[in-house]
C-alpha cells in the first residue's frame, strides 16, 4: 500500500511498500473522512481516507 506519513497533523512525505493490520471490519469502522478525490488505477477506484486506529508496518 501507499500513502503518506503524517506529523503533527501535516503531510511530511509520501510512503510505498506500506503493511496494514488488523481485522478489516474494524478498519472500516474506524473512517473518519472520505474525500472526493477518486483515484483509478486500473480497476481499483478509491479516494483518500482517514483511519483513526490501525496497525501499519513498513521501512522508512
Amino acid at each position: 500500500a501507499s500513502g503518506f506519513w503524517i506529523e503533527n497533523g501535516e503531510i511530511s512525505f509520501p510512503v510505498d511498500g506500506v503493511t496494514l493490520g488488523g481485522n478489516t471490519l474494524d478498519m472500516l469502522k474506524n473512517i473518519e473522512v472520505v474525500a472526493n478525490d477518486l483515484d483509478i488505477r486500473g480497476n481499483i477506484n478509491s479516494p483518500s481516507f482517514k483511519i483513526a486506529e490501525m496497525t501499519v508496518g513498513g521501512e522508512r
